[in-house]
């Protein structure tokens, strides 16, 4: 049986990683929520594009058209979510007594 040397390649890896961050110019959530409801737009006209080049007969690939009708479908369904917990976390706060 081969045994396996663990330590041999562990200088090809970096010892930390850091990530950038990049500071907030205060946009904030309504920002947020604008992109995400701009991708959301952008997916949704990208899979209707895709469904109209299948329809045409311009693109045979069924697949990424179908991956794209799902993308567009599970980003729609996310941001109602989010819309939905905006909402309550409101009636929320305009029930609290002052």
């Amino acid at each position: 049986m081969d045994a396996i040397r663990i330590g041999s390649d562990a200088r090809a890896f970096p010892a930390t990683t850091t990530v950038p961050v990049t500071p907030t110019t205060g946009g904030g959530f309504g920002d947020l929520l604008r992109s995400a409801v701009d991708n959301v737009e952008r997916l949704e006209n990208e899979a209707g594009q895709a469904v109209q080049a299948v329809a045409a007969g311009q693109e045979q690939d069924l697949h990424n058209t179908m991956i794209a009708l799902e993308k567009a479908d599970v980003s729609f369904q996310l941001l109602m979510q989010v819309r939905n917990k905006v909402i309550a976390a409101y009636e929320t706060i305009m029930r609290m007594q002052v």
